[in-house]
């Protein structure tokens, strides 16, 4: 059984980002760059006020000074190419080009008008209330960097830049398979022994959530069909979940029939609860294959630790920042790992103390709804009340 960090390490070291495509800035939120990005214009593009005033030479414009007023004014919009002759103010409006000579902005709340002259209450500084050009970007100047992901401010910054495109990584495309002859759609009434496919829609929301897009399918406990259904998810798919029939059992038949399609198995088992049945592959046309255990807290825990990273890889997001945030908390109880493998814990994570959020068997999807961190216990662990302990979010 493959160490967790070998087996994360081995799947991220054989990943890298998929290939660059070109979104509308306003459909990439969420996105990664896949590029640097410089600036196309010098931002402000002009020098222009930024206050409503009276554009002057400051060192006209001295406490108590009176200055005539021009007949002109100049509103943001069409620059009028004023001039400011000397001894004059020109009335002005927040972001309008300023009139040349002019190197102050007094605040129209700094004078009192008096027909077409202005007194100066408070006197003004060169460069004072002007907005520079370029003073926030420069043309040619590097503004967003690879890697970084696209906020709703970045892509303001985008838009007053006039970019209208941004290059990002194509999402990728994750066919969620689950297995099983118990397992009936939400909406169907149950027969006897069956049960609800709960991991078919955790995994293919789950899938979403991490930035990829998800489809789902089913394969009875069935050779043949299960052999079509993964034929038909390696066409189309960059990456294949299978939920389900990764154990040894003898209708576990997930080995059998990737093997039978040429997917080369990495490995199949992980020191690791839950999930030590967990596959990872590669499917020669290319996909990318997981198996992960048929328990839904199982295949929660092994898509949030292994598959996750990967989705957030192929979009392009740095190392560091496809896995999950860890994070450390006080223990509101004893927690206990009497196992020979690491155990994750679904907590409860609140204000800086952490308690189990329910049952912790691998069936108990009400307690996985109520985590919203892992807690993370070292075989053998012991961790009492009170005590930190090492957890990560969902």
């Amino acid at each position: 059984m493959l160490e967790e960090s070998e087996a994360l390490s081995r799947i991220i070291s054989s990943v890298s980002p998929g290939s660059v495509t070109w979104l509308p800035i306003e459909l990439g939120l969420g996105k990664v760059l896949a590029q640097d990005v410089t600036g196309a214009v010098d931002s402000p593009p002009f020098d222009n006020s930024s206050m409503d005033g009276y554009a002057v030479r400051a060192a006209e414009a001295s406490p108590g000074a009176r200055i005539r007023v021009a007949a002109e004014e100049q509103a943001a919009g069409p620059d009028l190419r004023l001039v400011l002759r000397e001894g004059e103010a020109i009335r002005i409006f927040t972001g309008a080009p300023l009139p040349e000579g002019a190197d102050a902005v007094v605040m129209q709340e700094d004078v009192v008008r008096d027909g077409e002259f202005i007194e100066i209450l408070e006197g003004a500084e060169p460069g004072e209330f002007i907005r520079r050009r370029g003073g926030d970007v420069c043309a040619g100047q590097r503004i967003l960097t690879r890697g970084q992901e696209i906020t709703p401010a970045r892509i303001a910054l985008l838009a007053s830049q006039g970019i209208a495109e941004i290059p990002v990584h194509t999402t990728p495309l994750a066919q969620i398979v689950t297995t099983g002859d118990e397992l009936v759609d939400p909406g169907v009434p149950l027969m006897p022994g069956e049960i609800y496919n709960s991991n078919g829609p955790l995994l293919q929301t789950a899938v979403v959530a991490a930035g990829g897009t998800g489809a789902a399918s089913h394969a009875m406990d069935d050779r043949e069909e299960l052999t079509d259904v993964l034929r038909s998810a390696f066409a189309v798919a960059d990456l294949v979940i299978i939920a389900g029939g990764v154990s040894v059992g003898d209708r576990d038949y997930v080995k059998e029939v990737l093997n039978d399609l040429g997917v080369v198995t990495d490995f199949w088992k992980i020191r690791l609860k839950p999930g030590k049945p967990f596959l990872f592959g590669r499917h020669p046309d290319g996909p990318i294959v997981f198996g992960l255990p048929g328990n839904p807290v199982s295949a929660f825990v092994t898509f949030s630790l292994f598959v996750r990273p990967v989705i957030r890889r192929l979009l392009g997001f740095p190392g560091e920042e496809t896995g999950l945030e860890k994070i450390t908390a006080a223990a509101a109880e004893d927690f206990s790992n009497t196992g020979d493998r690491p155990h994750y814990l679904r907590g409860k994570w609140e204000d800086g103390v952490v308690r189990l959020s329910g049952t912790q068997q691998s069936h108990a999807v009400f307690g996985l709804s109520r985590a919203n961190c892992l807690v993370r216990l070292e075989a053998g662990e012991t961790v009492e009340s009170g005590q930190e302990v090492d957890c990560f979010r969902l």
